[in-house]
């Protein structure tokens, strides 16, 4: 028996999200149809993040187990012609027994696209959230140095979360401006239940003036899911890497 890593690129717009639901097509049960057709064992992946419906990933990291011959790095290749086009295994590779990608030690990183302008781009529906009237982007970094560090972010968590701690630390939040395109990148250890988009909503705030930067951190010290933005669209989101220290 060996245990296979992938890293899996997909589109997450045609997908209920990437866990495995009842009556609904998932990142997952593709994955585990793929594996299972092409091993003729019964297989089923476990993930690093279980991304919502609508989110996209360059790099969500999946792991597996199986007795099969295949050459850990043949399994990319094998898989992708078994696969939807909108999921891609960019990688497989062979790793220790034990390993398991929700419980090792990671740094993840998302990026989330707002389309600011006053007409939204057809082409761009699926990949940015369209918001209109302009966002002062330097008032809303100002709002996300605040976010840097260990805090308790249960005023970033939607409710129905079940962790035992909602205390994470975020290495970093960059806001920045591309054209009519502001992408905001935030890396931390780990994330709650939306709370990625929890924060873009909150930093959209600050970039209209419904709320100073220097509110965010009152906002935190609240530990009130109330007193924060609103939950950002999901098609903006994108896990863009998740690195481990090994």
């Amino acid at each position: 028996m060996k245990r296979i890593r992938l890293i899996v690129a997909y589109d997450g717009t045609n997908y209920s999200g990437w866990q495995i639901q009842k009556n609904s097509n998932t990142i997952e049960a593709e994955l585990n149809k793929a594996l299972s057709t092409l091993t003729g064992e019964t297989i089923e992946v476990d993930g690093a993040s279980r991304t919502d419906a609508g989110v996209h990933a360059d790099g969500n990291v999946a792991v597996f187990d199986t007795n099969s011959p295949i050459p850990a790095e043949k399994f990319a290749k094998a898989l992708n012609g078994r696969l939807p086009d909108d999921i891609v295994v960019v990688k497989s590779e062979e790793v220790d027994g034990e390993w398991h990608p929700r419980f090792a030690e990671s740094t993840k990183t998302y990026e989330y696209r707002i389309l600011n302008r006053d007409m939204p781009d057809p082409l761009k529906r699926n990949y940015t959230a369209h918001i209109y009237g302009e966002l002062d982007v330097r008032k809303m970094q100002e709002g996300a140095s605040y976010l840097v560090g260990e805090h308790d972010f249960a005023s970033f968590c939607s409710a129905g979360s079940q962790v035992k701690t909602t205390v994470r630390e975020i290495y970093s939040v960059d806001v920045k401006r591309h054209g009519d395109e502001i992408k905001i990148t935030v890396s931390g250890a780990g994330f709650l239940y939306n709370m990625v988009r929890i924060i873009v909503g909150t930093l959209v705030d600050v970039g209209f003036g419904k709320i100073e930067p220097s509110e965010v951190q009152k906002i935190l010290e609240a530990e009130d899911r109330s007193v924060a933005g609103q939950t950002a669209p999901a098609q903006g989101l994108k896990l863009v890497e998740i690195k481990y220290g090994e």
